[in-house]
């Protein structure tokens, strides 16, 4: 019978849903894996990104339970989101409707896949016994002080009447109708994550070989962590003045206090108060206004995106050590969430200072010995120069020896300053977990009492992306105050969608049965976590990571679990999968439809291509022929069932076999030992899948019914968690998956060799090779040599033989 992947792969999918192969064992004496994918966005159909994310974390979870591990491995979806929404705007459909009606379909697109997920633990964060839990989390975390409201600018569009996300500013404007976005200060909340920016810098340090490089270092910049100076500028007279003095100073923050007689300007952001204050009382008027406020009006991604640009504010500050008028100005470079919103630049020894001051023909003023080109900064170190009494100093030296000072005279003092923001966590927005927050003109913000959970979003709502539908919706937001009962208006905000994903691995880890009662089950939460292997995307390297790590932390201080600080053991981030050298998109035309591939070739074709292209850690190449490659060698791996006589593993005598039988075994057992570095440390799929290859092309070459039987029972044993469906099938009609319940070891006499390869070289030349045994003396190795290159000696005198062990033999003529 010719191989019916479609025929085999619904027959085992079927069986291991009837068996409940992938649920995990309530018994925790068990060692224990626990392996996840990063769950998936419910956008409507897989890609081949999913394919290949899962395909790894579902041979590693394979692979761990026929190790005889109790295996975590489970799934569920990402579900709220904007995406929703403006699915429901254009096709009139509910985004409830739209998000579980995509799950159902994505759901029967990795199952075709056989992909081994705990079925009863899968749960969408849009279900409202999940939202329960997280507003549980929210009133905790607003109870203990780590979450605050307060208010902040936003992206505004006045015609949707709507806060947008950065991503939905296009050049300025509203992706959806093109009107000008501004910078509109409203309320908003924050959780307080600086609160664990030394503690999230610091752990970083537990995941060094665990995680990648590159992922560390992206958050460790995120983080931000920086040691410097925060001092004064005081305004001049007549600038306090133009300011009605409504100001006198304002902060700035250095972390190279040895450059500070070298500032010949200083800078403010656009939305610096100072600078609000110039345009509204008229001392910046006409198009420089426009300007300011055009720049003030944009997000900071796209201000970062754009060349340098600033405007003279017409004012100054005084240089606290050397008494000299600074000129102010306002840079687009300079953000207002970071150091006050203010620097004082420092063009000799700043990249982005020299730059500016270049385009604006500021002064420069050299302060650090070393600058050779005065086409560029010098940021490196040296020795101060034109520094007043720090001159000769290095500056290491100096930058202490000015804090000190300046902390002396009461001028400034030593400051740890992060890149890192408090997270705000709310959208003006429908399709999010609402807050569970209740505004009372009596008791002010009042919190939602928990046994009112969830507080679920109203289903009759009209979704236009005007305005907030919660907000315009007729009686959902009028409540009584939890805390005096009189009349109250409920918070119409929704959490930011990072809340959902930054916890939902520890709910995998409580059992379902349990998930009514309790979010997070103290018990098996110490069982399950780590997370022994993270798996997913590198785009999420620096905020689901941080997040995810942050709510661990916060979590376990609410009392929630104690005994783990990180919640990913060990992070593979996989590399994308390209066509034609491009990211798949619909827009480029480049995408493979990961059922089409399935229908045509079958599941495991799919699994198989995806896992030897390339390394997981690399980009991937689409290549249709490669994918033709990977069925051939199933249907090979199929037609050699025919070959195999015994239905368990044979006793062999090595001893008794020939040359090519004892290869065959060779190449077999090549392979198990590879699959142990690969399954346990690499991930190096594709050089396991090669050398099941080379395996299965050894065994063509010999005819041995043991060595076949033996071959095939180890081979599909490896394969399985790549090909689960055609190996559990060979597997159940060669062996009655004994295979795959069996501990395989390895044979040292295997790698025993019978005989080597020499190389023969002549005066240093490479001429031939030559077969001998291996316990051949170095006289017989010589002479069969002398023997083979005969016609490169003949006539010439030897000078000298040298044999080199298991290596090569040189002689020396003349």
């Amino acid at each position: 019978m010719s191989y019916n992947p479609s025929q085999i792969e619904a027959k085992w999918q079927h069986i291991w849903e009837d068996e409940k192969a992938f649920e995990p064992s309530a018994d925790k004496s068990k060692p224990k894996k626990y392996i996840l994918s990063m769950f998936p966005y419910p956008s409507g159909r897989i890609h081949m990104g999913h394919v290949r994310n899962y395909a790894i974390g579902d041979a590693l979870a394979r692979y761990y339970r026929k190790a005889s591990f109790n295996v975590l491995h489970p799934i569920g979806w990402d579900a709220f989101g904007m995406p929703a929404e403006n699915a429901a705007i254009k096709h009139k459909l509910h985004p409830k409707k739209w998000t579980y009606e995509n799950i159902d379909y994505m759901r029967g697109e990795l199952s075709s896949l056989g992909l081994s997920f705990s079925k009863e633990r899968e749960f969408a964060t849009c279900d409202e016994l999940y939202t329960q839990w997280e507003q549980e989390f929210i009133i905790k975390m607003f109870e203990s002080g780590l979450l605050y409201r307060k208010s902040t600018h936003v992206n505004w569009c006045e015609e949707c009447h709507t806060v947008l996300a950065n991503e939905q500013v296009e050049e300025g404007c509203c992706w959806r109708c093109d009107n000008e976005v501004v910078q509109k200060e409203m309320p908003g909340y924050y959780i307080a994550i600086t609160k664990y920016a030394d503690e999230l810098l610091g752990d970083l340090k537990k995941l060094e070989g665990k995680w990648p490089n590159q992922v560390l270092t992206m958050q460790e910049n995120w983080i931000g962590k920086s040691q410097g100076l925060e001092f004064e500028f005081e305004l001049t007279d007549e600038s306090k003045a133009k300011l009605n003095n409504k100001f006198t100073k304002y902060k700035v923050f250095t972390t190279r206090p040895d450059t500070i007689y070298g500032v010949t300007y200083c800078a403010l952001a656009p939305e610096h108060s100072i600078v609000k204050e110039l345009v509204d009382n008229g001392s910046i008027t006409g198009k420089m206004a426009q300007k300011i406020t055009h720049l003030a009006n944009m997000s900071e991604r796209e201000r970062s995106m754009m060349d340098k640009e600033g405007y003279p504010l017409d004012i100054e500050v005084i240089h606290p050590l050397t008494g000299e008028n600074i000129p102010v100005w306002t840079a687009n470079f300079v953000l207002g969430s970071y150091g006050g919103g203010a620097v004082m630049a420092v063009p000799a020894h700043d990249e982005r200072d020299f730059e500016f001051a270049t385009q604006y023909n500021l002064p420069i003023k050299t302060v650090i010995s070393g600058r050779q080109n005065e086409n560029e900064a010098h940021i490196g170190e040296g020795e101060l120069i034109d520094s007043h009494d720090f001159n000769g100093l290095s500056s290491i030296q100096a930058k202490a020896k000015i804090i000190e000072m300046m902390e002396n005279k009461g001028l400034g003092k030593a400051t740890i300053n992060f890149k890192l923001r408090d997270w705000g966590v709310t959208r003006q927005r429908y399709w999010g977990a609402p807050m569970p927050f209740v505004h009372c003109d009596s008791c002010g913000l009042v919190s939602e009492k928990l046994e009112n959970l969830p507080i679920a979003l109203p289903e009759d709502v009209e979704i236009t992306g005007a305005g907030n539908p919660l907000d315009n919706h007729p009686t959902w937001k009028h409540c009584k105050c939890p805390k005096c009962g009189k009349d109250a208006l409920r918070e119409t905000d929704t959490l930011d969608t990072f809340v959902q994903s930054s916890w939902y691995f520890l709910r995998y880890a409580t059992d379902p049965s349990k998930w009514k009662k309790e979010a997070i089950n103290k018990e098996d939460i110490s069982y399950w976590m780590n997370v022994d292997q993270y798996v997913g995307g590198i785009e999420h390297a620096i905020l689901h990571l941080l997040y995810a790590r942050f709510f661990t932390k916060a979590l376990r201080d609410l009392g929630y679990f104690e005994g783990f600080d990180e919640p990913f053991e060990r992070l593979l981030t996989q590399g994308m999968v390209l066509k034609d050298g491009a990211k798949m998109s619909k827009s480029k035309g480049n995408t493979v439809d990961p059922d089409a591939i399935i229908k045509e070739y079958g599941a495991d074709t799919a699994r198989l291509f995806i896992l030897f292209a390339a390394p997981p850690q690399k980009e991937l190449e689409w290549n249709d022929s490669a994918v033709e490659g990977a069925y051939r060698f199933i249907k090979k791996l199929y037609d050699r069932q025919n070959r195999v006589t015994l239905d368990k593993m044979p006793t062999i005598d090595h001893a008794t076999l020939n040359k090519n039988e004892k290869e065959a075994r060779l190449k077999v057992y090549e392979a198990l030992q590879k699959s142990l570095h690969v399954y346990e440390t690499s991930f190096a799929f594709n050089t396991l899948i090669a050398a099941c290859m080379e395996a299965l092309n050894a065994l063509d070459r010999q005819d041995n019914e043991a060595v076949w039987g033996e071959g095939m029972f180890i081979i599909l044993n490896l394969l399985e968690p790549i090909i689960p469906h055609i190996a559990t099938q060979l597997s159940e009609t060669l062996f009655g998956r004994k295979n795959l319940h069996t501990k395989i070891e390895i044979l040292n006499e295997v790698f025993v060799k019978d005989s080597i390869i020499l190389a023969i070289s002549i005066n240093g030349k490479r001429r031939d090779e030559i077969e001998v045994a291996t316990e051949a003396t170095e006289d017989e190795i010589i002479a069969k040599a002398k023997e083979v290159v005969a016609k490169w000696i003949e006539g010439k005198t030897i000078v000298k033989e040298i044999v080199v062990p298991n290596k090569l033999v040189n002689i020396v003529v003349k």
